[in-house]
Order: C-alpha cells, then structure tokens, then sequence
C-alpha cells in the first residue's frame, strides 16, 4: 500500500527490451536500504525491485502493464513519480492508493491560478462513474482532491485538480503538457462500494 505522497523523483535511465521490459532508473533513495523484492510505486504503478545500488533500481514490467500504463511510453530521461511501500505505524499523509492503475486518463487544460496550477483531466465512461467532486484519486502516483466534475455526453468526464506550488515543483506535473496521458487510480472506497451496490439483488 502507499499513500500518494512521492518520496523522489528520478528518471528513466536504462530500457531493456526482453521477454518483460526492465526499466531502471536513477533516484535520490539510498539503494542501499531498499531490498530486492521490493515494492515502489512508479508514477503511481505497483512495481517489484529486482535490482539495485549505485543510485539506481531496476524493475520488470509486463506487456499486460505496458498496455495499461503510461509505461509503455516511456523513454530515457522521463521524469518519474516515486513512493516507496507504506510501512504500518507511519503517517498517511495522502490516502490509501494500491498503486493498482485503473486507466489512464488526458490532460486537456492547464492554468495557473494565483500561486497554484489548475489542472483539467478527462476520463473515459467506464472511470467516470467513480470521479466525485471533493473525493481523492492518484494521478501518477500523486494523492490529489477532485474540485469539480463535468459529465460529457458520451458518458465520460472531465474533472479538475489544483496543484500547489510544492507538488509542482517536486513531482511530474512540472514537465506534464496538455495532450499528455497520466496513470490513474481510483479511490479505494469508490470502488468497493459500486461492487456492492452492483452485486445487490433488484429491489433491495
């Protein structure tokens, strides 16, 4: 589990092309306390460290994640979100985020409000449903607070976010353009309670 809260923001440094793809990457973590076998949340995608030292780490990654992720975009040199595993006993300082991605979703606005940047994110239907206004969702691994929500016509959604200075400055969304694609996961409580509402018999 993590919190949303990145910890480092590293970069792409090395891609291997085999039967999964390694990524490895350069960070700010001592390498030395991190153990192989290891989760850290990559731009908000559950990952297992399978090698490290030196300033960097490396991880694996499935076609199944390349196709559902951003990850399959990525290059050497692209900036990337890092959180490592929530150990029990420390702050939540976000909130709780499997590092599970859902979907990706676009950004199609961008706009600085006083100190802040105002952030507009569209989602296709089957994530709509679970985007609500003042509730939490990951973008990239980050924990961020849904402002508003306009409904599309074609069953999608546009949502906004608010990036503070600090946020800005020491994650991704500093690089982010408009056009660019974001991982995103849900909130945890949204998706639980629309299985059950599903799984209730008519009538009930």
């Amino acid at each position: 589990m993590f919190t949303g809260i990145v910890t480092d923001l590293g970069a792409v440094r090395r891609i291997e092309r085999r039967g999964d793809t390694r990524f490895t990457f350069e960070t700010g973590y001592d390498t030395e306390t991190i153990a192989l076998g290891a989760s850290i949340a990559c731009n908000g995608c559950c990952l297992t460290v399978v090698e490290r030292g030196g300033g960097s780490f490396a991880v694996d990654a499935s076609a199944e994640t390349l196709s559902k992720t951003t990850l399959g975009t990525w290059r050497e040199g692209t900036p990337v979100n890092f959180e490592r595993a929530l150990a029990l006993g420390e702050e939540l300082g976000g909130h709780l985020v499997s590092g599970h991605v859902d979907a990706t979703a676009r950004v199609v606005g961008i706009a600085q409000e006083g100190d802040s940047w105002r952030f507009r994110i569209a989602v296709e239907s089957e994530i709509a449903p679970f985007i609500a206004s003042k509730g939490s969702v990951a973008l990239d691994g980050v924990s961020l607070t849904v402002n508003e929500v306009e409904d599309g016509a074609d069953g999608g959604a546009t949502f906004g976010i608010n990036v503070i200075p600090h946020t800005y400055a020491v994650t991704t969304f500093g690089s982010l353009q408009s056009g660019d694609r974001v991982n995103l996961e849900i909130d945890l409580f949204a998706r639980y309670v629309a299985r059950l509402l599903a799984s209730r018999p008519p009538g009930a």
